[in-house]
């Protein structure tokens, strides 16, 4: 596909920096779709150990809170390369750092697949974070290229929805392949995914020639900006809480209500269904006012999660939980990236870099104190943590700076 571009130097808070304006001679919606699917496949390899934890942890000898490190560490390496990375490779053509970043995440999931112990999983586990951290930190800023002006919304939009579908409907997919074959087929499917994705990445983008990117120091800086920093805020209190109980939602299912793994794969896939719907009812909202869809999002997620230790004994109170859990926290990526793009227009690749950064050393904080909690006091007590954070992010969002123009 070929395409010519023509750049010009905006001044930003982050930082002189290269914005592109692409003029495509053919239809850039192909080249859209695959990278909607290189963010569903990083993000669903993320995942991927959340429905499989009860057996990887069996398998690997370790204590399910200790396994939940193999959430932990993905993110917290996601967190660092997204903002180091971004800076790094903007000198360097989109296309060939998007299909090497998907070989290595590739790899780790054929070394995840193979470990013969816990060691070599975390190892492995490093690989897949390189590789989400860079693809989700990239991928924010290639509409503009691939699609004519009036088409960047659209095609920005199902860039994220991988991040969002895969959020809801990669582990339940996971568990389903994990119960039919076992926990390392499950990363074998995942290996598999991501090269069918770098062929499509390589057949259909544009090579997408380098552009003089932000710099580190311009990426921090806007951190600091108060309606930038209010939004990380509440990305790190609701990320946090929702991981901290999500990563032990397997277990929990089973001391609550003696679920099967078949059981718990159907309930996810019901989570996930709700959450695919809230991921597109939350946009809607989302795109004319972040705080508005947030003010709903905060106390549902809250209520839902501490009311799951309670009532969340049956299949049935379980699966309408685990629905409303999903519908709320569907519409969480795509309200607080609408709050931070909305924020820092100027700068949407630093803010972008920012908000992967924080979501992903989120996930990864998240799914550590989860494990703590689980260890310490039984499973049952990630479900308060979440609510609590949950809540804590409704305070900020209702009392810090919302962007400009959202006047909810």
């Amino acid at each position: 596909m070929a395409q010519t571009e023509q750049s010009t130097e905006i001044a930003t808070p982050a930082g002189a920096v290269t914005a592109s304006v692409a003029s495509p001679r053919g239809d850039g919606r192909p080249a859209v779709v695959a990278v909607a699917g290189a963010t569903f496949t990083v993000v669903t390899s993320e995942m991927l150990p959340v429905g499989l934890l009860t057996p990887l942890a069996r398998d690997l000898r370790v204590t399910e809170g200790t396994a939940g490190l193999t959430l932990t560490l993905t993110g917290l390496v996601a967190a660092v390369s997204a903002p180091l990375l971004t800076p790094a490779l903007a000198r360097f053509a989109r296309r060939p750092v998007l299909c090497a970043l998907m070989a290595v995440l590739s790899a780790g999931n054929l070394l995840a697949a193979w470990s013969p112990h816990f060691a070599v999983m975390l190892l492995a586990r490093v690989l897949v974070g390189v590789g989400m951290g860079g693809v989700w930190a990239l991928a924010a800023g290639l509409a503009v290229r691939l699609v004519p002006g009036r088409s960047v919304g659209p095609a920005t939009s199902l860039i994220f929805s991988g991040i969002a579908v895969a959020s809801v409907l990669g582990v339940p997919a996971g568990t389903y392949v994990g119960e039919l074959a076992g926990w390392r087929t499950s990363f074998v499917v995942a290996a598999g995914l991501a090269l069918v994705v770098l062929a499509a990445l390589a057949a259909l983008l544009p090579r997408l020639p380098a552009e003089r990117g932000i710099r580190l120091g311009g990426v921090l800086r806007l951190a600091g900006e108060p309606r930038v920093a209010t939004g990380l805020g509440v990305v790190a209190l609701l990320v946090t809480g929702h991981f901290a109980a999500y990563t032990y939602v397997r277990p929990v299912l089973e001391e609550l209500s003696g679920a099967s793994a078949t059981r718990i794969g159907t309930l996810l896939l019901v989570y996930g269904v709700a959450g695919v719907a809230g991921n597109f009812l939350s946009g809607a909202v989302a795109s004319r006012s972040p705080r508005g869809a947030l003010l709903a999002i905060c106390p549902v997620l809250a209520a839902t999660v501490c009311l799951m230790p309670a009532v969340g004994g049956s299949a049935v109170t379980a699966a309408v939980l685990l629905a409303v859990w999903g519908l709320s926290y569907g519409g969480v990526s795509v309200a607080t990236q609408s709050w931070l793009l909305a924020a820092a227009p100027e700068a949407r690749e630093a803010a972008s870099a920012l908000f992967v950064g924080v979501f992903n050393g989120s996930i990864a904080l998240g799914a550590f104190a989860g494990g703590r909690a689980a260890d310490g006091f039984g499973v049952g007590a990630v479900m308060y943590l979440g609510a609590v954070l949950a809540a804590g992010a409704l305070a900020v969002t209702a009392l810090g700076r919302a962007p400009a123009g959202d006047t909810r």
